[in-house]
């Protein structure tokens, strides 16, 4: 869908140049069937090479792995195969309704019958005049630019500066946090609560959060084993619409988990639900933090210093550990000589406790439509109290009851609730959110240095896992992957033109467009996620169309005579109209995602701050540095020639000399 989406800016580019093309030969006195002709046949090779090369950005996508590059196969695909129609229908179907549908002379809109004009009339008017000034004003703005072409290089240089600047200061995350108006939850008690001690206390908390003004209803449960302990409860909180909440999903969890310290021997985490969550432990937040060691010891160790260090870090909130040591241990101590005399062995001993404690099956009762099973325990009411192994009785096999305490005894300690594994190694998972504002980059940030600080020995190591570890794999990629896209585009291009010089000149505009989508996501507090990543490579292909649309015209007037430089001027003089009409098109495609409400709104505007910023900055400046570049690259492109003539030229002189010796 976020496919179709952009589709509408992108498809209607190559047509938009077909047509401008075809209008400015019937402007200058051809019929429309010659326009038609002439018009498709010189603007052919230019609407393959935008095409090809704008096709050719989403190759990173598609060869972009894990789930990341799952997710997006569908996005590059369907926009890939989108262009490809439109430039066969632009160079196609579109000469041939331009042929037939438009006319040398137009004729003039008549007047209303009160002798005033129509109103849409009017308008045509007033943009066809401000266009006609913004084209004067371009043209002769562009030979002041023409005259300082050492201080256009300098801000063109600025501005690679500044891309490397920004995307090394902006803040980073994997995906935008979604506002999906469901927030899910766990609350732990001490680890020495009960079920029955449970149930009471998720209900007092179930009552308090209903009061909460942001959510609509609660629902709870207990008894599961959530996440593998017994003194736990699960919460499934469903929000208020946006419209009647001031605040996000992640703005009142993390209210709710300060609301929660207040309350002795509980601890509440909460998480906003979104739709995109890679790998990782079950957790009770987001992203989570792993601490391995092939010692168990030694991780128990460690835990509660590395959970401590990172639960006072400012930029993490509901820092949870599953590390629960704390648990409550029985141990019965058999006395074996005692327990000789008494005629007792070890597996009588064994099987009392088991079917005294363990709930265990003992028959299967069938019934006509049903059937039953029969299962021998004590009484709940006996089972809450280890003491009460001193009132039972174990029955020997010659029939005589025996007191537990004359030959055993009870000894109490703590243990852990439940040891998790990793890939075959004892494993700590610590799960945290984000505080408000802080992206995800900010946090790894902060919790690498505290990990450096805390000394740990070679034996204990920590790494991020779930969806921190896709992003710390995925930013990781992500410079090359715009490095891949450029290379493609200039083998691609250079194929097309046959030259290595063109296109450079082209890919100098890419900059330009970095830089504005960069500023307007910082301008804005938008993080830099994969979906700014998308519209990046976008921009990638949208901008380039600028520069491949002056610099086909230069060549062409270049074989007509002209200089460099007057070649370049007359092809910005004369591709001004469609390189305004293409960018805007793009612009107005991209409007939608940034005017977006709802649940999703948050995950595609990034895509909509990244083209709309880039399209900007892009326009103002590709319209004067892709002529100085042009310039400056075909003196060197005439330089190297001559010196690659000269060397060779010397070498096959110095051979023939060699050879008459």
């Amino acid at each position: 869908m976020m496919a179709l989406i952009i589709c509408t800016g992108f498809v209607v580019d190559d047509a938009i140049v077909v047509v401008e093309n075809i209008s400015r030969h019937i402007e200058e006195g051809m019929t429309p069937m010659q326009a038609a002709l002439k018009g498709s046949h010189e603007i052919g090779f230019t609407i393959l090479s935008m095409t090809s090369s704008l096709i050719a950005v989403f190759i990173p996508l598609l060869l972009m792995g894990g789930v990341v590059g799952k997710l997006f196969r569908e996005f590059a695909v369907t926009l890939s195969v989108a262009l490809a129609i439109s430039m066969f229908v632009s160079l196609t179907l579109t000469p041939m309704l331009c042929s037939r549908l438009f006319r040398k002379d137009a004729p003039k809109p008549h007047r209303m019958p009160n002798g005033r004009r129509w109103p849409q009339t009017v308008m045509l008017d007033w943009i066809s005049s401000g266009l006609r000034k913004l084209h004067t004003a371009y043209v002769a703005s562009l030979g002041t630019v023409m005259k300082h072409k050492l201080l256009t290089m300098v801000i063109l240089l600025l501005t690679i500066v500044g891309n490397v600047f920004l995307y090394i200061t902006i803040d980073k995350g994997l995906f935008p946090d979604q506002d999906t108006g469901i927030l899910f939850g766990m609350v732990r008690a001490d680890q020495q609560t009960s079920f029955t001690q449970m149930d009471p206390k998720i209900l007092r908390l179930s009552k308090m959060l209903e009061k909460d003004p942001a959510i609509e209803y609660v629902l709870a449960s207990t008894g599961g084993g959530g996440f593998g302990s017994r003194n736990t409860g699960q919460f499934f909180i469903q929000l208020k619409p946006l419209d009647q909440r001031t605040e996000t999903a992640s703005q009142v969890a993390n209210r709710l988990f300060a609301l929660s310290k207040r309350m002795p021997g509980t601890s509440l985490f909460l998480m906003p639900v979104q739709d995109f969550r890679t790998g990782g432990r079950s957790a009770n937040a987001t992203y989570q933090y792993s601490i391995q060691s092939d010692d168990l010891a030694t991780l128990r160790q460690w835990s509660t210093p590395i959970y401590k260090a990172l639960s006072k870090l400012p930029e993490l909130t509901s820092v949870d550990s599953d590390a629960e040591t704390g648990g409550s241990e029985v141990k019965v101590i058999v006395d074996r000589e005692a327990a000789t005399r008494y005629g007792l062995n070890a597996r009588e001993i064994d099987t009392f406790l088991n079917d005294a404690f363990a709930q265990r099956q003992i028959a299967t009762q069938y019934k006509m439509l049903n059937q039953y099973y029969s299962v021998i325990g004590l009484d709940s009411s006996w089972t809450q109290d280890p003491s009460v192994l001193t009132r039972l009785f174990v029955v020997t096999s010659a029939g005589k009851q025996i007191p537990v305490s004359n030959f055993a005894h009870i000894e109490y300690s703590t243990t852990p609730l439940s040891v998790d594994h990793e890939d075959q190694t004892a494993t700590t998972t610590i799960a945290f959110n984000l505080a408000d504002g802080v992206s995800l980059d900010t946090a790894k940030a902060a919790i690498d240095r505290t990990m450096a600080s805390l000394g740990l020995p070679d034996s204990v190591y920590g790494s991020f896992a779930g969806t921190a570890a896709t992003f710390q794999k995925t930013m990781g990629q992500i410079p090359l992957l715009i490095l891949t896209a450029i290379l493609v585009i200039y083998i691609l291009l250079g194929i097309l033109y046959e030259s290595w010089i063109h296109p450079i000149t082209i890919l100098s505009t890419l900059p330009s467009a970095g830089i504005g989508a960069l500023l307007l996501m910082e301008i804005t507090g938008t993080q830099f996620t994969v979906i700014a990543f998308i519209g990046i490579l976008l921009l990638i292909g949208i901008v380039k169309k600028n520069a491949i649309l002056m610099v086909d015209f230069a060549i062409a007037a270049e074989r007509e005579g002209r200089t460099p430089e007057e070649a370049i001027i007359e092809a910005c003089r004369k591709r001004f109209r469609p390189i305004l009409m293409t960018s805007c098109a793009a612009f107005f495609g991209a409007v939608p995602l940034l005017l977006q409400t709802g649940s999703n709104a948050s995950f595609h505007r990034p895509l909509g701050i990244a083209i709309c910023g880039g399209l900007v900055v892009s326009q103002v400046l590709t319209l004067y540095t892709t002529p100085v570049v042009y310039v400056y690259l075909d003196r060197f492109g005439s330089w190297a020639k001559r010196l690659w003539r000269r060397f060779f030229k010397g070498n096959g002189t110095a051979a023939a000399v060699t050879a008459g010796k």
